[in-house]
Order: C-alpha cells, then sequence, then structure tokens
C-alpha cells in the first residue's frame, strides 16, 4: 500500500486554439531545464530569466488548476511550495486541496460529476477504477514524451489503461531497503550483503554470536495490521520468482496458493519466523504481530538486533537527534536479490490523473512531469523525506542521505521496478485478507494454511 509515515486502513494530462497556449516537450523537460542545471526558478523564480523555461506555457493569468490529493499536512506544505515557481511565471493559481478521505472521496466526486482538475492517485487500481467512471481524460503527448524521457516503462505501464496513457508518476516511496547500524557492523566486520544468500548466511553468523538477534520487526498497525508482512513477501516474490511471475501474481493470473507465492513467504518465514533470528529488544516470534511497524526498527539503536526491512519512508520514525547515514547511527542498503548484479526494486508513489483538458490543467500536468518540477520540489523539501524515480532529478537537491540512497536505486537504469502488489490486488485481498492470515501466519499458522485461506478469498 502506498503510505509515508504511518499506515491507515485502504478503504476501498499541448496545443490549444485561439491562441492561448502551445509549447513543446523541448521546452518544458530535459536536463538543460534552468532547476536541473541548478540556476532554475526553485527559489521563487525571483531572478532574471528565470521564468524562460515556463515561457512556454503561454499566459494563464486568472487561470486555477484544482489539485485533489491524499498528501496532507505537513508534508503538503514542499507540494505547494514547489508549485510557486509556476504560479509566478505564467500567472496561473493552482487551488490545493488534502483529504485524509482522498481514496473515497475521489471516487465519489468522480462518478458524481464532480472531480477535481488534477488528482494524485497513489493506487494503479484506484487510478483504473477512475479511469472506468468516464471523467479522466488520457494524458497530452507531452506527459507521455516526458515520461518516456525520464521514467522506466515499468512506471509508464501502471497508469496506461487498456493501451491508453493516463497521468506521469509524481512522488515515490522505496520499500526494498534494510536499516542496520553501521557502527554495529563495522565493530564486527560485518560486510553489506549482496545476494539473499549472503544475507542469510549474515543472520546466520549474527545468531550464532548470540549477544544481539540479526532481526526486528513489529507488523501491528490498528485495523490495517499485517501490511508489512505483505511488503516482505512482495519483495520476496520479485526476487524468487521474477518480474513476469511477480505481475501474473498481482492480476491473479496464478494461484495465490501456487508455488511460486508459496515459496516466497517461506522465504520470509526463514527469517521472520525463525526465533534464531527475531525478534531483538521485543520479544519471541509472537511479539512482531503485537509490536507497532513504528517501533519495529528502534532496538537497533538499543544494540538489540542488527536489522530491520523497512521502506524509505521509515527515516521518519527515528527519534530526534538519530543520525541517519552512512557513518551514523543508523543508514539502509538495498534488500538484495538472487545475484549480485539483479536489481529488483519495489515500491509505490502517485500518478497525475486529470479530469480536464483545458490548457491550464495540460500546463500544469505537463509541468508536474518534467525534470524542472522534481527538482523544484527536491529543493522545496529542506527537511527530507521525498523522493521520485524521475531520473532528471539531480541526487545533490535532496537532503537527507537516505533518500539520495533510495532515488539512487530507482534511477538505476538496470533497477526493475514493481509496485506494491497488495495495492493493484482487489480490495477483498489487498487491504483485507492478505493482512489478516498474513497476521495469523506470524503467530503460528502455516504457510499453506495461509495461501489457501488467501486465494479462497479471492472474488470469483
Amino acid at each position: 500500500m502506498a503510505l509515508r509515515l504511518s499506515r491507515p486502513p485502504k478503504p476501498l494530462h499541448l496545443i490549444a486554439l485561439g491562441g492561448a497556449l502551445t509549447f513543446t516537450l523541448a521546452a518544458c523537460g530535459g536536463s538543460s531545464s534552468p532547476s536541473a542545471t541548478g540556476d532554475g526558478a526553485g527559489d521563487g523564480a525571483s531572478a532574471s530569466g528565470e521564468c524562460a523555461a515556463y515561457s512556454q506555457y503561454g499566459d494563464l493569468k486568472g487561470k486555477t488548476v484544482s489539485v485533489y490529493t491524499s498528501i496532507v499536512t505537513p508534508e503538503d506544505t514542499p507540494q505547494i511550495d514547489s508549485y510557486k515557481p509556476f504560479e509566478k511565471c505564467t500567472g496561473a493559481t493552482v487551488k490545493y486541496e488534502g483529504d485524509k478521505a482522498f481514496e473515497t472521496q475521489v471516487l465519489v466526486r468522480a462518478k458524481a460529476g464532480n472531480p477535481p482538475d488534477i488528482a494524485y492517485v497513489p493506487q494503479p487500481g484506484l487510478l483504473a477504477q477512475l479511469v472506468s467512471t468516464g471523467k479522466a481524460v488520457e494524458a497530452p503527448k507531452e506527459v507521455s514524451d516526458n515520461v518516456d524521457k525520464f521514467w522506466s516503462k515499468d512506471w509508464k505501464g501502471y497508469s496506461t489503461i487498456d493501451g491508453k496513457f493516463y497521468g506521469a508518476p509524481l512522488g515515490a516511496n522505496f520499500k526494498s531497503l534494510v536499516w542496520y547500524s553501521p557502527k554495529m557492523f563495522k565493530d564486527k566486520g560485518y560486510q553489506i550483503p549482496t545476494t539473499l544468500d549472503e544475507l542469510q548466511a549474515l543472520s546466520e553468523k549474527i545468531a550464532a554470536d548470540g549477544k544481539s538477534k540479526p532481526w526486528c520487526a513489529g507488523i501491528a498497525s490498528g485495523e490495517a495490521t499485517g501490511w508489512v508482512i505483505t511488503d516482505w513477501m512482495e519483495d520476496m516474490m520479485l526476487r524468487l520468482s521474477g518480474p513476469e511471475e511477480y505481475d501474473k501474481w498481482v492480476k491473479h493470473e496464478i494461484a495465490f496458493n501456487s508455488p511460486g507465492p508459496t515459496a516466497a513467504l517461506d522465504k520470509v518465514g526463514s527469517i521472520l519466523k525463525n526465533d534464531k533470528f527475531v525478534n531483538g529488544g521485543l520479544g519471541n516470534v509472537k511479539s512482531i504481530a503485537t509490536t507497532t511497524f513504528q517501533d519495529g526498527g528502534l532496538p537497533i539503536l538499543d544494540g538489540d538486533c542488527y536489522m530491520h526491512r523497512q521502506a524509505s519512508f521509515y527515516a521518519a520514525n527515528w527519534p530526534e537527534g538519530t543520525k541517519v547515514a552512512e557513518d551514523g547511527d543508523v543508514f539502509a542498503f538495498a534488500l538484495p536479490g538472487v545475484t549480485a548484479d539483479s536489481k529488483p526494486a519495489l515500491g509505490g508513489g502517485e500518478f497525475v490523473l486529470a479530469f480536464s483538458d483545458r490548457p491550464e490543467v495540460k500546463a500544469f500536468q505537463t509541468y508536474l512531469s518534467t525534470d524542472t518540477w522534481a527538482n523544484n520540489k527536491a529543493k522545496a523539501s529542506p527537511l527530507g523525506g521525498w523522493i521520485s524515480a524521475n531520473k532528471g532529478l539531480d541526487v545533490n537537491n535532496l537532503v537527507s542521505p537516505i533518500d539520495k540512497l533510495a532515488t539512487s536505486v530507482l534511477q538505476d537504469p538496470n533497477a526493475v521496478f514493481r509496485f506494491d502488489g497488495s495495492d493493484a490486488m482487489p480490495a477483498a485481498i489487498g487491504s483485507n485478507a492478505f493482512w489478516k492470515q498474513a497476521t495469523s501466519w506470524i503467530t503460528g499458522q502455516s504457510t499453506k494454511d495461509t495461501v489457501d485461506k488467501i486465494e479462497a478469498a479471492w472474488p470469483k
């Protein structure tokens, strides 16, 4: 599921006539745009010439674009600030509305014929539902061209419905991370593992030492308890079975209880259901179910465990004063694949979906698909906590070491990205049976019973 700091339960983009607006891809994208080279409009477009990258959008004075999103306080401030250069240079006004109930209300509004101009959709499944209402419009060619230039094909596929492309990615989160203590690793002479076998061997070595457990974890999250295990399983499914089988699994083209998914959950069990490996500083295996996901990695700071698998957004969960860096109190490495040269990457993000083809809407939608916006957004996020898979984003504009690490992985041309699987599954599975049965599994239910019950719950 797409999320940032906490995990609530999941409810169920030119050319204008009449001289209004004309622009091309070369004018609004490209690494030569001002912000991509560090001289752009990210500081409010106050200096002479800093509006050059926006002149192609035309004069939009008096025009308003409404944006509806689940991104709320305090994360809304960097978003709003990143629009200021566009607003200053075009004269347009962006009306921003953040709503914690976005995922249900955006569907209600679309079906009622009252959608926003633009919505930031955090799940491919929800995007498909919104397209099915007939209210969404295809992205303009400029947006499509920008996505071809700045993102991998994997990303574009998630907002392509029945052969039609609807929206560029916005932000992202990277889930395939293992948090660890650099000091503990250094003191013991442990090396960052580069394969799953090396990770298993390292876990065995730490366990044999006996002083601290190799792993700690927590999956409690209110009504959404269990989602952490779904992320673990998705990571292992992507690694052990490969991206094609992963896609089939998510689409239910292979059964949930078929050999691939079963082996993936068993692989997770080789760590999370192994009392020699967990749950450092927290208890036994069953304590994973009662430990909140926010607290799951904290024992690293006390030296009670060495590693914790959790997404890039977990950086915000470390106590104030914690140094998150390669030479800090905690840092992270990418969860390895079967081979050292494989780069499987599990994550999530939002997609920019438009419900209007007015020139100002197309202009803003295109701006959001450029490297110009990505770099403006990075500069507008002085506290970090935001990443993108946009290849035009200069990682030096990111302030957080973990954001730089995650973005570098997502930008790697060899990375094989896949979206969080449960977000694309039917709600009866992705935010119900999968969570519940994963929780039963960690407290003692067998892998076979778990995958069988999830398969039985799949909507007919």
